[in-house]
């Protein structure tokens, strides 16, 4: 019998969630409170609202918001200088990816050392980390579940994978009504972001049955939520079903780990800081035609969750149902143009295609991969 592994943190799911947070530092221990939120999701009401909560339990805050939409090494490493000085013991983050993932990034140098380069790749934290809250305002990364954290490398221009039991947070607490004040664009963008995450930890080499129910129900609920999503910001039943489909398939991922969609967008990202979520949108497809022959099978149950009807067909034909659906789903939200219409020319991909092998996502794709495998698909998603 194999043996599987699932790690989660505790989460508080539903709308008014928000107002949990308060108590529930409370019950990790914290007296004083190191937010962590960028500049968008600061100038929305929802962080003084953070701070209401956390005041009304009497606890002490220090707001940071000096991240951007790829949190860069730099900006850690000044996070961490200030949740030192600030004499915090826990740390709240309230956002997007960017944010939580800055986040844990500061937790592990605050109090591990060293530059978050060191912990690159799997299983380098060796110390405890601050108490951890997250409160995501949007519904895609899920890295408020996740044992994962993506920081961009400045120097090298990439992102690197850090990924760790340690960095899944304590509490996640998921209120859908924060998912009201993103735009369209930013709503397609992330909510393509996990259905790349369902898709790739769905027939990732680490994958079970604890991770596949959750990922092929996060495909299920993308499909049909996210259009209305995307089509208006005040349709709470479409904001709660992607806010739970991204809950499901950031557990996933977090478990299963991703494949070659992931490891290339983090290069792409890092090189150009490019929204995660359409650069996962244009590559995706392209690298599902690349795994088709090792995962048709998965890839009928994919095409199934999203509406398909695949009855009669053989599994390969049913298999390329699954990639027609996402490439229509990225189309009707607005995704319809390849990486040079991002800024990305042909130039770059050697390089890229080289780094992305060393990227700790390649290791669970389904179907074997070198840098020019990497370079085919780069140059069919231009």
């Amino acid at each position: 019998m194999n043996i599987s592994k699932f790690v989660a943190p505790e989460i508080i799911f539903g709308l008014d969630a928000i107002g949990q947070v308060g108590e529930s530092a409370l019950r990790l221990g914290a007296k004083k409170i190191f937010v962590v939120t960028d500049y968008g999701v600061k100038n929305h009401s929802w962080v003084n609202k953070v701070l209401q909560y956390l005041d009304q339990a009497g606890l002490e805050c220090q707001v940071w918001y000096d991240i951007t939409s790829n949190p860069k090494d730099t900006e850690v490493a000044r996070g961490a200088e200030e949740y030192l000085a600030s004499e915090c013991d826990a740390i709240v983050a309230v956002g997007g990816g960017s944010p939580i993932d800055a986040a844990k990034a500061m937790a592990i140098i605050a109090t591990n050392g060293g530059q978050i380069q060191d912990y690159e790749g799997i299983n380098k934290i060796t110390r405890p980390l601050p108490p951890m809250l997250m409160v995501p305002s949007t519904a895609g990364s899920g890295s408020e579940v996740s044992q994962f954290a993506i920081i961009v490398d400045k120097q090298r221009k990439k992102k690197i994978a850090i990924i760790s039991r340690s960095l899944v947070p304590d509490i996640a607490i998921i209120d859908p009504q924060l998912l009201q004040t993103k735009d369209a664009q930013l709503t397609a963008a992330t909510g393509v972001d996990a259905l790349s995450h369902a898709i790739e930890s769905y027939v990732s080499l680490a994958a079970n049955q604890l991770t596949d129910v959750r990922a092929i129900e996060a495909i299920r609920l993308i499909a049909e939520n996210l259009r209305e999503s995307v089509a208006c910001r005040t349709n709470m039943q479409a904001k709660s079903a992607m806010a739970m489909a991204s809950l499901q398939a950031g557990l996933a991922f977090s478990n299963a780990i991703l494949g070659a969609t992931h490891a290339m967008t983090h290069q792409v990202d890092g090189l150009l800081d490019l929204h995660h979520g359409e650069t996962n949108a244009i590559l995706l497809p392209h690298v599902m035609e690349f795994n088709l022959i090792s995962c048709a099978d998965k890839y009928r149950q994919v095409a199934i969750a999203m509406g398909e009807n695949v009855t009669g067909l053989n599994k390969q034909d049913a298999a390329q149902r699954a990639i027609s659906a996402v490439r229509r789903l990225a189309r009707d939200i607005g995704i319809d143009y390849g990486l040079s219409a991002m800024g990305f020319r042909e130039e770059y991909i050697p390089e890229l295609s080289k780094n992305a092998l060393h990227d700790a996502c390649i290791i669970t794709n389904p179907r074997d991969a070198n840098a020019d495998d990497l370079a085919r698909i780069f140059y069919k998603a231009l």
